[in-house]
């Protein structure tokens, strides 16, 4: 968006491209005219060279309505920003909520960069003695002790106040947490020290050196505080990346619409204003704003956000087009039918949402670690302090606190919390970009698992937009009577197959007729009354059911379902009158898809409620495992079940409602973005595109999204398995050296930033 610098509003002053003047708009919050550019190469610039073209900042109070989530406690949830009571982390804002500021960031960069400088000084002060030619602390004497107090005070209270609070609620909370640690840590450094300075003469002589002097560990707490807000801002804005393919899908939608007016004009209202029905109208270049189809023109749209194809798609009136996606050539009227959270996009970023919010069965090891970690590092901390104060060289209690707190600081368990979520939520969102939408992480963790893929054929081998192929008859029946009976019928069914003899009918110039007592029967087909004729469409198990003889069908039926067509058997008033040949191409990339499954060691079964020589002659082509025909739900659910039982992991790949029942049971349901809502909503991934090769992706997603985690997990234990023997001086027999509690402090954010950095190496995986 841009100012404008000069009052010809003919022009766009950035690009100087035309202006159509169609596009003036008013915006309610400010009340200015705005113009957009003809070739939209810009998004909005103002008539009024002195207006503002941004809208209002966003207040800094966060919104109504907005909800906080902690990402390793997704139970935790509050209406504004604040701490986790549990693990002391940042709350982040649930996608759609939060002012869109990373309030965390800011907070301790702000924190960050005020204790800097006051460190460094505290430090030269504390540290000049060792360095020649300084020497501070001998020409000021008892003053530098004072003067490192002063100035570590605001970096121990201030800067790292955010510490002491979050540390005592993990122990109210009795969930003690890195923030117990640190505080522990730091407050017996700065405690200690400020003790000394006031009273002197009542300290051990255990803790004096040979001149009598007692230690002041100002510079350690100052400079432990520094370096945690250090690892803290590098966390802050590490994490902020893991939610950058959430931010590209939130983006994907405009941010308001064209609505037309009953008299022929139109305004530009937000998105969250529009309602199912209103009639927008969508320029070239523009994003298309929500769900619906077109009334009036045609156009060209770029669906690569949905479907991948870089290819934009021809589309006129009655066409369906989707919310985020770009228009490109020509201007339309739409009518919207899915708005606000209905709209695909909508969908698509709960969907990531949640399942980044979400917690996988793996993240259970660390969470019983972490409930026994931090009292046990207290534990080992007293002890260090113990056998210090008992057999240390003197001053021993002085070596003695400094590998306390050592041991405190190094083993703060940060790492350990972050090496899951991380993994999860980078490994969600890569997902999401290439058309993979995990509902939950517990999916992402079993994908890899899985040992049987059961797939369904209509609309998921097959491209689920059969044709009518052929209208045989019997029994003396005439062809456009039988035609026109079945499309009346199939008119009032929601089947793939019936959409197709509906189209097929209407092409033949076959008009529907009114359809009385319809009924679905479920895996069978259908039956209703047309022209007060009663009609049965569906399998040879419908005709058994309802005793009609089939005898006359069954060769010509047999012969195409050898050729991998679908037959439909028709009945009119009791007796056999002929059937219906619809053919159902297979996906051109479901050959390529089978064969990467295969070699990834996957089993394939096929379910199907077709019938065996059609889903045979289907299996054949694709080199299926297994076939098993004529399936009803309760059939393709018994067979989870059973797989299940024989110890397999299993997943079920479908996109009708028939298919539901098996999606929900599996161990992964996996349901094709082109199917119905409720497979979407009984499934634990959804593929956008609608492409098997995504269950291939999904797989690879699985794969290296656990190894990542393993490998933080792998990082987080060595480094505290090492890190805690050294701070607690198991090394100093042998060099001399103790760990200075500084040094800890950074390695502690070292950690808890290399897994983070591990984690965001899964944006640039290969799927």
């Amino acid at each position: 968006m841009h100012e404008s610098t000069q009052a010809d509003a003919t022009r766009d002053p950035v690009c100087g491209m035309s202006v159509d003047p169609t596009t003036a708009r008013h915006y309610d919050h400010a009340g200015n005219t705005y113009y957009f550019c003809s070739q939209h190469c810009h998004d909005r610039f103002s008539r009024d060279p002195q207006a503002v073209l941004n809208p209002p900042d966003e207040p800094e109070t966060p919104p109504a309505g907005s909800t906080y989530t902690c990402p390793m406690h997704p139970e935790i949830e509050q209406d504004s920003p604040g701490d986790c009571p549990k693990c002391g982390m940042a709350l982040e804002p649930i996608a759609g909520g939060g002012d869109g500021e990373d309030h965390e960031f800011k907070m301790m960069s702000r924190r960050f960069w005020v204790s800097v400088p006051l460190s460094t000084i505290v430090l030269l002060l504390a540290m000049s003695e060792m360095v020649p030619g300084l020497g501070l602390s001998q020409v000021l004497g008892s003053a530098s002790g004072w003067m490192q107090a002063l100035l570590a005070l605001p970096v121990v209270v201030w800067a790292g106040g955010f510490a002491f609070v979050r540390g005592w609620k993990s122990v109210s909370n009795l969930s003690p947490n890195m923030w117990t640690l640190i505080s522990l840590g730091v407050g017996a450094a700065y405690g200690f020290s400020l003790f000394a300075l006031i009273f002197p003469d009542l300290l051990p002589e255990a803790f004096k050196s040979d001149a009598g002097h007692a230690p002041l560990y100002f510079e350690a707490a100052a400079v432990i505080i520094s370096l945690v807000l250090l690892g803290q801002v590098m966390e802050a804005r590490a994490r902020g990346q893991t939610s950058q393919a959430l931010k590209a899908l939130l983006n994907l939608a405009p941010h308001t619409a064209h609505r037309l007016r009953d008299d022929g004009g139109e305004d530009e209202v937000s998105l969250d204003t529009l309602n199912t029905g209103d009639r927008l109208r969508v320029r070239p270049g523009e994003k298309i704003p929500v769900d619906g189809r077109i009334v009036e023109g045609r156009s060209t749209v770029d669906e690569s956000m949905i479907t991948g194809e870089p290819i934009p798609q021809e589309k006129q009136t009655s066409d369906s087009v989707t919310g985020g996606t770009v228009n490109q050539t020509g201007s339309f009227v739409m009518e919207a039918q899915k708005v606000g959270n209905d709209t695909v996009l909508a969908r698509i970023v709960d969907m990531v949402t949640n399942a980044q919010r979400s917690r996988a069965p793996i993240q259970g090891v660390a969470d019983k670690v972490a409930a026994i970690f931090v009292p046990a590092v207290v534990a080992i901390a007293i002890a260090a302090f113990i056998i210090w104060a008992a057999v240390g060289p003197a001053p021993a209690l002085s070596y003695a606190l400094v590998a306390a707190i050592s041991v405190l600081i190094i083993a703060c368990p940060c790492a350990l919390g972050l090496a899951t979520p991380m993994s999860v939520t980078v490994g969600v969102g890569r997902g999401a970009n290439d058309g993979v939408l995990i509902r939950d992480a517990e999916a992402l963790e079993l994908m890899e698992q899985v040992d049987v893929l059961l797939v369904d054929k209509t609309g998921t081998l097959t491209e689920g937009k059969p044709r009518l192929i052929a209208v045989e008859t019997a029994n003396s029946f005439d062809e456009t009577e039988l035609l026109e009976l079945v499309a009346s019928l199939e008119h009032a069914s929601e089947h793939p197959l019936a959409r197709a003899i509906v189209d097929g009918a209407a092409e033949k110039g076959v008009k529907p007729a009114q359809v009385t007592d319809f009924d679905s029967i479920t895996g069978m087909g259908v039956r209703g009354r047309v022209n007060a004729r009663e009609v049965l469409i569906g399998n040879s198990r419908l005709f058994e059911d309802n005793n009609i003889d089939a005898k006359e069908l069954s060769v010509r039926a047999d012969e195409r379902r050898n050729a991998g067509e679908t037959v439909m058997l028709v009945a009119i008033d009791g007796h056999s009158a002929g059937l219906i040949a619809v053919a159902d191409p297979i996906k051109e990339t479901t050959p390529e898809a089978v064969r990467i499954l295969h070699d990834a060691g996957l089993r394939i079964i096929m379910l199907t409620g077709d019938n065996e020589k059609t889903a045979q002659a289907v299996a054949t082509q694709l080199d299926i495992d297994e076939v098993h025909a004529g399936a009803l739900p309760e059939d393709k659910h018994a067979l989870v079940q059973k797989l299940q039982a024989e110890g397999l992991k299993v997943a079920m790949a479908g996109d009708g409602v028939n298919d539901a029942p098996a999606l929900a049971l599996a161990d992964v349901g996996i349901a094709m973005g082109t199917g119905t809502d409720v497979a979407m909503e009984s499934a634990r991934i959804t593929l956008v595109k609608g492409d098997l090769r995504g269950i291939a992706k999904a797989r690879r997603l699985s794969e290296i999204s656990m190894r990542n985690i393993r490998q933080n997990l792998f990082l987080a234990f060595v480094y505290n398995a090492a890190g805690v023997p050294i701070a607690a001086g198991v090394l100093y027999p042998l060099t001399g050296l103790l760990l200075n509690p500084m040094i800890a402090a950074a390695a502690m954010s070292f950690s808890s930033v290399s897994v983070i950095s591990n984690a965001l190496r899964l944006r640039y995986a290969r799927l």
